[in-house]
């Protein structure tokens, strides 16, 4: 790798990290309820809501009353969105007169935007009105990433307290998300977006003329618009010639940045982040890869401060740091070297150069940017796949078998290395709480994690949180594999093997990015993808607030001189190793038959 392309990985690093520090500092004292320097355009928002909710924010909840909150706003959510869906067509704010949205596909997107996966079997401009882009998913984008953030307070606090029964307000944890934490870095980063060139408006489309006319072939239709067959039933088509493109216009601007910061996903458009309305510039590129990780990682300052030791905070994030660099060069690694059967086939692996962009390093460039190439989409596949994200700005599914192999594991281990916003956190605390665990079993102690005891009710709700990912991810695979669902596939053998057990990992762990190349949209993948999203949402937030609760009940056990100091690198360590050994025992088997076999078979 030469040395501008270490320049813009370390620059990448050290913006994040610098960043997450003020912005952590400020979560806590939202969640805390002190005062921030938002107040004067927040606090009258959140009064706002509570009046029209008839909510009282002063009352607290126990776990089961938070997870009974959690359940209900989202359940209400998810019907709202399908409703929007199926009768888009007769509401407003459709410019290009689109239709209701399939069940099947109503049903997967609107489990997928409350879940915070965004996971599309859809072509975003050509199947959602505006309505419908701004009133369902832009808004469950706010929601969904709300719900991961008061989840995680919910169980700092569990953390925190002690011999306590209630573990906050789950209506206004929600509320200060929105209000004082996701809406005002939206505007900023809206802000920012549209000075590069996103789109924000209702226009529906604009017509621009090509620069080459393009001849295809046109059916011919008779006169009430039934296509005409010939004597065999074939299609009867015409030549034509195309002078001008319709290009779908919107507001984007709104949908990119929640979908970033939010860990969402979604793009306004069909190819996601590679289109260039989402995302037009090398400047916004990098914009959107910070907002990716930016509160997952300020999240871990937050935790620090909320615990009352940012050793505490600081250990958590230098493990999610290390673990993001591991998959990261790698991956950057696997790119760079090029795709040995282009090589072979004479095929040009470097970008070309232009006068609006200068010659890029050679790689593997198939399916990329030349605006963005191999470095930054190596850096966004990664931050997207460690994150609960799903952004593209680069086809997956046209990485090298290792090259995709990296992004594919990092989402099988559970969506912690940085992970959605809350989501992620609280994923990877469960881990240090296994860490920790496994350390006592070692030296013969009773497990401890900031003076509480860890004992079987906290094990069995952390074996859940952890077990229940893969068992989606593979059974759902297995079943794909073993039935017609695998002929959805373009790719017979170890690459299409791949793309199901991508697809899966991606619901399955809350992601929502693809590999392609797979029909999604067909009722097995619609149907077994929804439940797999639902089941991956749902039955994680529950066992971490009953984890949450139990902890807030325990007393606090003062250091001894056996305890494991859990801000120490050992510790740092022992949760690397922790999170790679589970995933490495669960899914090394089934990577084998997929991006292993591919790149043994590639490189012969």
């Amino acid at each position: 790798m030469i040395t501008s392309e270490y320049t813009r990985v370390i620059l990448y690093f050290v913006v994040l990290l610098s960043l997450a520090w003020p912005l952590g500092c400020y979560m806590a004292r939202v969640y805390e309820g002190r005062p921030v320097f938002w107040d004067h355009v927040g606090r009258p928002l959140e009064r706002l809501v509570y009046w029209c909710c008839g909510l009282r924010p002063e009352l607290e909840m126990g776990w089961k009353g938070y997870a009974l909150s959690v359940m209900a706003v989202n359940a209400l959510g998810m019907l709202v969105v399908y409703a929007l869906e199926r009768l888009q067509g007769v509401l407003p704010l459709n410019p290009l007169g689109l239709g209701g949205v399939p069940p099947g596909v109503a049903l997967n997107t609107a489990i997928s935007f409350a879940s915070n996966t965004n996971w599309q079997a859809y072509g975003g401009e050509s199947t959602m009105s505006f309505a419908t882009q701004m009133l369902a998913l832009t808004v469950q984008n706010f929601l969904s990433a709300a719900t991961g953030m008061a989840v995680l307070a919910a169980l700092i606090r569990g953390l925190a307290r002690r011999e306590a029964q209630h573990l906050g307000n789950f209506w206004v944890d929600c509320t200060r998300s929105v209000t004082h934490i996701l809406l005002p870095l939206s505007l900023l980063l809206a802000l920012l977006l549209v000075s590069q060139g996103v789109p924000q408006t209702f226009r529906g489309s604009m017509t621009a003329r090509l620069l080459e006319p393009v001849t295809f072939a046109k059916p011919v239709t008779d006169a009430s618009g039934q296509p005409t067959v010939d004597a065999d039933g074939k299609p009867v088509t015409e030549s034509a010639v195309a002078t001008d493109q319709t290009i779908a216009l919107g507001p984007v601007a709104s949908q990119e940045t929640i979908k970033q910061l939010g860990t969402n996903g979604g793009g306004f458009f069909n190819v996601n982040s590679a289109h260039p309305f989402e995302n037009p510039t090398p400047f916004s590129n990098f914009l959107e890869m910070l907002a990716i990780l930016l509160i997952p990682a300020a999240l871990c300052v937050t935790f620090g401060r909320m615990v009352r030791d940012m050793r505490q905070g600081v250990a958590v994030l230098a493990a999610m740091t290390i673990l993001f660099a591991l998959f990261l060069f790698p991956c950057l690694t696997a790119e760079r070297a090029g795709n040995p059967r282009l090589t072979a086939l004479g095929g040009d692996t470097t970008a070309v150069d232009t006068p609006q962009h200068a010659a890029r390093p050679g790689g593997n460039m198939e399916g990329k940017e030349v605006r963005f190439g191999v470095v930054d989409s190596a850096i966004w596949a990664t931050a997207t796949t460690a994150a609960s994200n799903g952004s593209v700005n680069s086809m997956h599914d046209s990485f090298t078998p290792l090259g995709g192999l990296f992004p594919l594991l990092l989402m099988q281990l559970g969506e912690v290395v940085f992970g959605g916003v809350g989501s992620g956190l609280y994923g990877m605390l469960v881990f240090a709480v296994v860490a920790v665990f496994v350390a006592g079993l070692m030296v013969g102690r009773t497990p401890e994690y900031l003076g509480k005891k860890i004992e079987a009710y906290e094990m069995k709700m952390a074996a859940l949180v952890i077990l229940i990912p893969p068992f989606l991810v593979l059974c759902g695979t297995a079943v794909a594999v073993a039935t017609g669902a695998r002929t959805a596939i373009g790719n017979p053998g170890a690459h299409g093997f791949s793309e199901i057990l991508y697809a899966f990992s991606s619901m399955g762990n809350n992601n929502g990015s693809a590999f392609a190349g797979l029909a999604a949209d067909r009722p097995y993948y619609a149907w077994a993808g929804g439940l797999a999203m639902l089941v991956a949402r749902y039955w994680l937030i529950v066992p971490t607030l009953a984890l949450a609760g139990s902890l807030a009940g325990k007393k606090s056990i003062p250091t001894g001189a056996g305890t494991l100091s859990t801000h120490t690198p050992l510790f740092v360590g022992l949760l690397v190793a922790v999170v790679l050994t589970v995933g490495a025992l669960t899914f090394i088997p089934a990577l084998a038959l997929g991006p292993v076999v591919e790149h043994l078979m590639l490189s012969q």
